[in-house]
């Protein structure tokens, strides 16, 4: 392709993805959040990391921040131009780089093929606000300064071709010349591509840096006192002031061998706290064992917890123990304590009371030392009023309570969450995702979370499986009803918060529209009338059709579909 062949498509598509949230201080292109901040405030920036860290570190550091720019910019391109060709969804590369004011992009040549890897392009830049920011530092350069710029035209090719694409400045109006002047090559066509490649990977002196920070955390480690050493649940997904008092409390009843009752919503992470109590505990060298006592049979729910001798009951065919005896010494997690029948109660109380049980169908009483912790999502308090629980056993659970708040009323820790089971999911289906989109983000704190931990966990998953690997995780992943008006999610809708681009206002003159409905007025006439004007202005293309319409692409399908059956 050549310089008289190369046109620009039009840029309103990329503009309407831009949303101007003021009231709550938020800028969107499509789901990321965007900064409007100032030119010189970046090259100051820019002159700091140049003084701090040397140009050649300075450089790597501002080429990789461009190039991770530009690979998030690419995932828009296929998003947002779904119906043009491989060269106008590309151009969003180059377009956005001037809609956001970093530099005016005139393309020269461009011929690439995604299919067989073969690309090679040249643009011309001016305006480059890096150049304004080098000259005015420094004036003219013996090298070129468009550091973040390349990277960011490197990223978005690579990203885009789905190979490494290294673009080069040949001539650069921060060393004397008229304008910028860039080729882009596969990696491996540059002579040189080693020497450029090495500003895309980690800095040692940042690794050098961590591994400090390593060396001092383990030394602190070894020096800890007992005394203050903080639970692993702090230092893993949570760090809110709901969070941390939980674990002050577990640090306490860690100490000692009180029965502890986890109270709180289904999902809030009961199990991992009781772990995390053991744990802490001296007993963390023993057995925990967890018991669901909702998914035990009413009628060998004695059997499961405090054992059985044979021939107690028929299908009792060996002597066996209980999960009781299972967790001696250690530590016993019984879980939905509510579910127990009444005689199970009573010999729970026993073991409580006594340290000693004896096993279903048995006449020898054994002694017992387990630590116990009781959870339970109802409050037991009510169900002692309702004679569903024994009060003595309520009493005996209740000594040291601990309350477990649900996930809306601990936001701060929902990112941390999210980070944990990222990792976790990432790891356990071999995949590498961009992180989560920022509109996604926000989502994702103001939901209310019904379900809980395990709800945000569940939703985590679906989002690793429905994302391909290097791709940001968008709000559709997480919540595939968001287009039900009984969604929570909509709440938010309503509010602004997460609302669209508003469509543009349809003009209404009240006697036109009293003109058309007459009599005879038919709506499905009429909307038979704009569909068909729609497809006809797009060519038949149903996805330009739609958004002509402000409908979905499938809303429209159905509508064609229906519209043939008719006929």
């Amino acid at each position: 392709m050549t310089d008289n062949t190369l046109t620009l498509p039009d840029t309103q598509d990329l503009l309407k993805q831009i949303h101007f949230e003021s009231s709550e201080g938020k800028i969107w292109l499509e789901e990321q959040r965007m900064l409007l901040i100032h030119s010189a405030v970046m090259g100051l920036l820019r002159k700091e990391l140049i003084q701090t860290m040397g140009v050649e570190r300075a450089k790597g550091f501002l080429i990789r921040f461009g190039y991770h720019t530009g690979w998030r910019d690419a995932e828009l391109a296929k998003k947002i131009r779904p119906d043009m060709s491989h060269e106008e969804a590309f151009m969003v590369g180059p377009q956005l780089h001037a809609i956001k004011g970093m530099v005016k992009v005139t393309p020269k040549a461009l011929d690439f093929d995604v299919e067989s890897g073969h690309f090679f392009a040249e643009f011309d830049w001016h305006n480059s606000h890096e150049v304004e920011a080098h000259l005015a530092n420094y004036g003219n350069s013996d090298m070129p300064v468009c550091w973040t710029l390349i990277g960011y035209a490197s990223g978005f090719s690579s990203y885009y071709m789905n190979r490494q694409i290294l673009f080069k400045e040949t001539q650069c109006a921060g060393t004397g010349s008229d304008h910028c002047h860039i080729v882009g090559k596969p990696a491996e066509e540059w002579e040189d591509h080693k020497e450029h490649e090495k500003y895309l990977l980690p800095d040692p002196m940042i690794e050098q840096i961590m591994a400090l920070q390593s060396e001092v955390s383990d030394l602190k480690d070894k020096f800890r006192s007992p005394d203050v050493e903080e639970d692993i649940l702090i230092n893993s997904v949570g760090h809110s002031g709901a969070f941390k008092n939980i674990c002050h409390l577990i640090r306490k009843a860690a100490k000692s061998r009180v029965t502890v009752l986890l109270q709180g919503e289904t999902g809030v992470g009961k199990e991992i706290v009781a772990r995390g109590l053991h744990t802490s505990s001296d007993r963390a060298e023993q057995a925990f064992v967890a018991v669901n006592c909702a998914c035990i049979p009413p009628d060998l729910i004695e059997a499961e917890l405090f054992g059985v001798e044979k021939g107690a009951f028929t299908g009792a065919t060996q002597t066996r123990e209980g999960k009781f005896e299972r967790a001696n010494q250690g530590t016993i997690f019984l879980d939905e304590v509510i579910e127990l029948t009444p005689h199970a109660q009573a010999a729970l109380l026993r073991v409580l009371q006594e340290s000693e049980l004896e096993r279903v169908g048995g006449t020898r009483t054994r002694h017992i030392d387990v630590r116990v912790i009781a959870a339970t999502n109802e409050d037991l308090e009510v169900a002692v009023q309702e004679g569903r629980f024994r009060a003595d056993l309520f009493y005996r659970l209740n000594v040291y309570p601990i309350y477990i708040p649900p996930l809306r009323e601990r936001t701060e820790d929902i990112p941390l969450l999210i980070e944990h089971f990222l990792k976790k999911h990432c790891t356990l289906y071999n995949k590498k995702t961009a992180g989560i989109s920022d509109k996604a983000m926000l989502a994702l704190n103001q939901y209310k979370w019904p379900g809980n931990i395990r709800e945000l966990e569940n939703m985590i998953e679906r989002g690793v499986i429905l994302t391909d690997n290097n791709q940001t995780i968008g709000l559709t992943s997480f919540f595939p009803s968001l287009s039900e008006p009984s969604h929570p999610l909509n709440v938010i809708n309503t509010q602004g918060q997460l609302a669209e681009q508003p469509q543009t206002p349809v003009p209404s003159d009240p006697g036109s529209l009293d003109k058309l409905l007459s009599d005879d007025f038919s709506l499905e006439a009429l909307e038979k009338q704009l569909i068909d004007s729609a497809m006809e202005q797009v060519n038949g293309n149903v996805s330009k059709a739609a958004r002509k319409l402000g409908l979905t692409r499938p809303a429209l399908a159905y509508r064609l579909k229906k519209m043939q059956e008719n006929n």
